[in-house]
């Protein structure tokens, strides 16, 4: 079967953002100290990219005036967000105003600030920076990890924020 795509032009970012919103992804704040002041932000773009070394993903817009803030910590705390954390999640995703107001943070001994009521903690190192279009793709090594049992994961889709919820099981 052959098929032509009749899709709008693929460098329209609405275009763009309309099919990558077809894709639910996990939520997740990068956050450390700077300075002794908590610095962070809200990715959608987590990945999980391997087991040995222990390495996962984010994607930061060149754009981002947080990200230089943070790349040369010794530590960054990433935390999965749970899926009652939407309000906590605009916040941290907002351009202005104070980011952690009203949260009460953990913070390791390695200047990694994490979330708490979070799903699980990864507290990572830069492990290294690839340049990715008009963002970077930043790979992170696990140093270390908590993870949270029974707080489900916000889920980011079609532009809103979302539960999972469990599958029936299969009819005996």
């Amino acid at each position: 079967m052959t098929m032509t795509m009749t899709a709008p032009n693929p460098a329209d970012p609405a275009a763009l953002r309309a099919a990558y919103g077809t894709f639910p992804s996990g939520v997740t704040a990068v956050c450390a100290l700077r300075d002794g002041t908590a610095v962070g932000f809200a990715a959608s773009s987590f990945v999980t990219v391997s087991l040995d070394p222990p390495l996962v993903s984010v994607c930061v817009q060149h754009t981002s005036t947080t990200w230089p803030l943070l790349v040369d910590r010794p530590r960054l705390g990433l935390s999965v967000l749970g899926d009652a954390q939407d309000v906590t999640c605009r916040q941290l995703a907002a351009k202005n105003g104070d980011r952690f107001a009203g949260l009460d943070l953990t913070v390791t001994d390695g200047g990694a600030v994490l979330i708490p009521d979070s799903a699980a903690w990864l507290e990572c190192s830069v492990h290294d920076i690839v340049p990715a279009g008009d963002h970077d793709l930043v790979l992170l090594r696990v140093e270390a990890l908590q993870v949270h049992n029974g707080v489900p994961p916000l889920v980011f889709h079609a532009s809103g924020f979302h539960s999972l919820t469990a599958l029936a099981a299969p009819a005996a």
